[in-house]
């Protein structure tokens, strides 16, 4: 079905393995798990968004309630932050501040189906929430917590690129640029169009040739880490507050991340990540693989002030990061980064003659009362047959009593990966499944 990742099923085993690991990690910084509704009121989704979000959200029509006249304005939820921020609101008065929450759930957008573009695609999300403020100090958590995820994952060296909004709009001003919103917008295409073609997107947006020129080269230049990111930080004429709070913010959020445990050579300064989204306020991530940047960002965020201002009088910022994992997952398998596949299954038990059913279900379900992901054949087969299937579906190792080895007491065990094999009395079957699985 197009638009849509369906997956073979040693594929899908990789791809929890793998979900598995991201909740792993999410939930050893103390985070706990929400699961909100599919569906949202549209008006919830689009209050805060911004950006091309209302061309690309799925209305939702329910026939039934339609005829009585109760269908609500309903749409598939766009991403999991603006639901959070609903959440939050209609459960603060039970919730604990900080409230730390991570989310795994699919999400819908209108994409044009395209490799490695979804309509429907698993989001993996961590964020913190404060009531009233959230200090800074949570801003440079969540690099550490992208680390631990990647580090986990394996996928070879990774950069974290850190940038605040308040910095670039701070910027924005001191130049005189006064279309903010779309001057950030053609800032985060710098990677992927270049400095000519933002520059002159700006420049048609309104933007005197000389500011445009001069943002650009002010904001270029790729990643600085340690001393040369405070260094440049330290070169801004800071003209008004707007500036001075976004260098004071990411000087701290730089010179914490590192305390995290995060190494020097995965984080740094990126004066050009700005992030589409509307909502985003101070500090801001995308995180990148060294060695294959084409993948662009596989992991993305930032913090938010006031997301949830629409559903509540009080004020609950925060700050998270989100990682789109169904793309992600199509963009390693597409490069060969993904590991062997590997069934969770570890054994298959083998039928050779009708008569040895009835042993062959016993040893079955002998090993999994053991703990052993067991697999039975119900239908006798040539052993050649039972292997190729056993190797194919990637089942390491593969038992069988036939008639000979039932009439011996004995089973025979052979070890599809390293192509032995011993015969083993029955008694110690399970001892020696375990011994090599």
């Amino acid at each position: 079905m197009p638009g849509v990742l369906e997956l073979l099923p040693l594929e899908q085993v990789a791809f929890d393995g793998m979900v598995a690991m991201i909740r792993r990690e999410f939930e050893r910084f103390g985070y706990l798990p929400i699961a909100t509704p599919t569906m949202e009121l549209t008006e919830v989704l689009l209050g805060k968004t911004g950006g091309d979000t209302e061309r690309q959200i799925y209305l939702v029509q329910s026939s039934g309630a339609a005829d009585a006249g109760e269908d609500p304005d309903l749409a598939l939820r766009f991403d999991l932050t603006v639901p959070l921020a609903r959440y939050v609101a209609e459960h603060e008065h039970r919730l604990s501040f900080p409230f730390r929450r991570y989310q795994i759930q699919p999400v819908f957008r209108g994409e044009r189906p395209q490799k490695g573009r979804y309509r429907e695609f698993l989001q993996c999300d961590v964020d913190v929430i404060d009531r009233g403020e959230l200090s800074i100090r949570y801003d440079a958590e969540i690099p550490a917590v992208i680390n631990a995820v990647f580090d986990a994952l394996g996928f070879g060296e990774f950069v974290i690129r850190i940038n605040n909004r308040r910095l670039l709009t701070g910027l924005l001003r001191s130049l005189g640029i006064g279309a903010q919103v779309e001057a950030l917008r053609e800032l985060d295409k710098l990677d992927k169009r270049g400095d000519e073609a933002v520059v002159a997107s700006l420049i048609s947006s309104g933007v005197s040739t000389g500011s445009a020129r001069a943002l650009v080269e002010m904001v270029g230049g790729g990643v600085r880490t340690g001393d040369a990111a405070m260094s440049l930080l330290d070169e801004f004429r800071l003209d008004n507050d707007l500036l001075r709070q976004g260098v004071a913010e990411t000087k701290e959020v730089l010179g914490l991340v590192g305390e995290w445990g995060v190494p020097a050579s995965r984080f740094g300064l990126d004066l050009a990540i700005a992030r589409g989204l509307d909502y985003y306020t101070g500090t801001v991530y995308e995180t990148t693989l060294m060695s294959h940047p084409e993948l662009g960002s596989i992991c993305s965020g930032g913090r938010y002030d006031d997301l949830a201002g629409q559903y509540t009088k009080s004020k609950l910022p925060g700050v998270g990061i989100s990682i789109g994992f169904s793309r992600l997952f199509w963009q390693l398998e597409s490069a060969q980064l993904l590991p062997s596949a590997h069934n969770s299954v570890a054994v298959l038990v083998g039928l050779l003659d009708d008569d040895g059913l009835e042993e062959s279900l016993r040893i079955a379900a002998e090993l999994r009362r053991a703990g052993v992901n067991t697999q039975s054949t119900v239908v006798a087969d040539k052993i050649g047959s039972q292997l190729k299937y056993a190797d194919r579906n990637a089942i390491d190792l593969y038992v069988v009593a036939g008639p000979v080895e039932r009439e011996r007491n004995e089973v025979l065990l052979r070890n599809l990966r390293t192509k032995s094999q011993e015969t083993v009395p029955r008694p110690h079957l399970v001892a020696a499944v375990k011994a090599v699985s």
